[in-house]
């Protein structure tokens, strides 16, 4: 169990969407909307820009709140899903699709596609996650000498079903 006297460790998660089929330079106008904002509030501002990789960024970021869920869960912690934030998020240049296109006199122009690969990071407040901490450090300290608990348990049951019991007339 961990002590409230050990560093936070935020949980986080982690999510990449690879080549996605739009340039880079326009998904990175819709992820700047994003950066370092509540995950909640992220995914609503998403939710209304009228963008088309609006949709892939918000797929990205359900997958990156999913992941960090995942991860509280297997390492037997409590995540509080509303505590979550963007902390990093960033669009890579994929590999470009050369295409050619039929010009005049049987000559043709050479244009690309361009293609990007899309990161976003969540991780928990530093708050929260002392808070997390905390709690579990208290639930410990709650849950030791289990044994001694149950015997001031059944003490004061036997206690009380003694002075329960009804009084014999002589």
């Amino acid at each position: 169990m961990a002590t409230a006297t050990q560093a936070a460790v935020t949980i986080g998660g982690i999510a990449k969407a690879n080549y996605s089929r739009v340039s880079p330079q326009k998904a990175r106008l819709v992820i700047d909307l994003i950066r370092g904002k509540r995950a909640e509030e992220a995914l609503h501002t998403l939710r209304f820009t009228k963008k088309r990789v609006a949709k892939d960024i918000e797929k990205t970021l359900r997958s990156a709140i999913a992941n960090a869920e995942r991860k509280a869960e297997d390492a037997g912690e409590a995540l509080d899903v509303d505590q979550l934030y963007v902390t990093t998020c960033y669009v890579n240049e994929g590999p470009r699709w050369k295409r050619m296109r039929p010009a005049p006199m049987g000559r043709g122009f050479r244009y690309q596609k361009r293609t990007s690969h899309i990161i976003v990071e969540v991780s928990e407040h530093h708050r929260a996650a002392s808070e997390r901490i905390e709690t579990a450090a208290a639930e410990a300290r709650d849950s030791k000498g289990v044994k001694g608990a149950v015997r001031k348990a059944r003490k004061a049951l036997e206690q009380r079903n003694k002075q329960n019991q009804p009084k014999k007339k002589k």
